[in-house]
């Protein structure tokens, strides 16, 4: 980050420590000239470097106004870390300066049992404070063991690596990142219940091939099929996400495509199933009540970027719109209907006779078909036919959507012992429900979706009275929420 503006990092390590069991330790505090940050002071051995774009830091002196914050800020995270260590809380309690190395050590055990999320600054856009976070990472982040064990790695395997991205390249097929947890990794061998296809170091879109990967490698593995992203790959076979992976966060925005060149209609289904497999927050739908196409995901720019995949990438451009609202139509008052139905040609006619009921229900009931019959007026055979038909109608009703929340009685009608068949009835209930539906005063059904609000509790009532004002709203707490937040649906 190259300003925070009026945004204070105290702040941001109070609202996060306020949603999350894990406690941010801030390392460092920023360096500002100009109201940009042009370096930092590591809290652990307060020493101060100065940024250089896209080289390595420079050591320079603490600035002078900066000593006193620096000397507050070490203070907090020295407390920070003493809340799981007793003994630096009683070298704190005795004003006893921990040495910088057994602050490194502390900072390093309580990393690997996941009890703090230490804070660094740098920009990744200009090479700032990369090679800190590089460094820390290789000295205080938990050994291969340890974070094997937290990830709950079986332990029988002699062989485990686990997927965390899949990409499916133009000439070289699928690829799987893989991290080796345990054991050793070859060329050719035999994980997750497939060959392995080559082994490679990924730098940038550079593969450079390998024999074999040790335990703790990043690779690339390539020609997996069958593995997706968070499955765990072992000697014995594909254990899928037998491992703790972190949930999808639900899609939010969708966009319906449609391919510019019709011929391309195929591909982009095909298409869009690798850009799936490669970026899992991404859901694709074929919506059954419009036919569209719809592709789901964190928002307009998320969709945006997908798009540009699939014509870059995948050679397939595509037009996105809001997807079409899958409206609902149903009644609001009952009626009788008496339809008939008769056909005479040069054979068999076709003859059904049927007298209808047809009433409104409740919201979320559905349809539902009553056979009041009484003294065979229509055979039993031909009964399920007039439902049939009912049904066929029902998918498009008068105002061109489908009919929920409507009962239809079936309470007489006449039959023909020659002319009569199913198909007949099948007629003569859509026609019914033709000639009746207009005269039940239908009424279009609007979607209504359901919104969660998360806001500190001080501002719970007055978002309640705004979400309450808009008329249509109800609003409720919920215990839902993370500890000094309060939710509203």
């Amino acid at each position: 980050m190259d300003s925070l503006g009026d945004l204070r990092v105290r702040d941001v390590v109070q609202a996060y420590q306020a949603v999350s069991a894990r406690k941010l330790v801030l390392r460092e505090v920023p360096i500002r000239e100009g109201g940009k940050i042009t370096g930092f002071v590591d809290l652990v051995s307060e020493r101060a470097w100065h940024f250089n774009p896209h080289k390595p830091s420079n050591l320079v002196q603490i600035p002078d106004s900066l000593k006193d914050r620096e000397h507050e800020a070490r203070q907090e995270m020295l407390e920070a870390v003493a809340d799981y260590d007793d003994a630096l809380l009683e070298k704190l309690l005795e004003d006893v300066a921990p040495d910088t190395q057994e602050v490194y050590d502390r900072l390093a055990r309580e990393l690997a049992d996941d009890l703090i999320v230490p804070v660094f600054f740098g920009s990744a856009e200009n090479d700032n404070g990369i090679r800190r976070l590089l460094k820390a990472l290789r000295h205080e982040g938990p050994d291969v063991a340890t974070s094997a064990e937290r990830a709950g790695i079986p332990a029988d395997a002699t062989v485990a690596a686990q997927v965390f991205k899949t990409l499916n390249g133009s000439h070289a097929g699928k690829i799987s990142l893989a991290r080796v947890w345990r054991g050793t990794v070859n060329d050719g061998m035999t994980l997750g219940g497939e060959r392995v296809s080559g082994v490679f170091r990924m730098m940038g879109h550079t593969q450079e091939k390998l024999s074999q990967a040790a335990v703790g490698e990043v690779v690339a593995l390539g020609r997996l099929d069958k593995a997706a992203t968070g499955d765990l790959l072992t000697d014995k076979g594909n254990a899928g996400r037998s491992a703790p992976w972190p949930e999808l966060p639900p899609p939010v925005f969708g966009l319906a495509l449609h391919a510019q060149n019709r011929n391309d209609e195929v591909k982009l289904t095909a298409a869009i199933q690798k850009l799936v497999e490669e970026d899992p927050s991404l859901r694709l739908e074929q919506s059954t009540d419009t036919g569209e196409l719809v592709l789901w995901g964190q928002g307009d720019i998320h969709l945006q970027i997908a798009m540009d995949r699939l014509r870059n990438k995948f050679n397939v451009t595509v037009r996105g719109v809001p997807p079409q609202v899958p409206y609902r139509e149903s009644i609001r008052k009952g009626t009788a209907h008496h339809a008939r139905y008769k056909r005479q040609t040069g054979g068999h006619g076709q003859f059904a006779d049927i007298h209808v009921e047809v009433k409104p229900l409740p919201r979320g009931t559905g349809f539902q078909f009553e056979d009041g019959i009484v003294g065979g007026v229509v055979p039993r055979q031909f009964i399920p036919a007039v439902e049939t038909g009912v049904r066929d109608y029902a998918v498009r009703g008068p105002l061109g959507f489908p009919v929920v929340d409507f009962a239809v009685k079936l309470t007489g009608g006449q039959f023909h012992a020659v002319d009569s068949s199913e198909m007949a009835f099948k007629t003569v209930a859509r026609q019914a429900m033709s000639e009746a539906l207009p005269a039940c005063e239908p009424v279009l059904l609007e979607p209504i979706l359901t919104v969660s609000i998360a806001v500190p509790s001080d501002f719970t009532s007055k978002v309640q009275r705004l979400v309450s004002g808009g008329g249509a709203v109800k609003s409720s707490a919920t215990t839902r929420a993370p500890a000094g937040r309060a939710g509203t649906r």
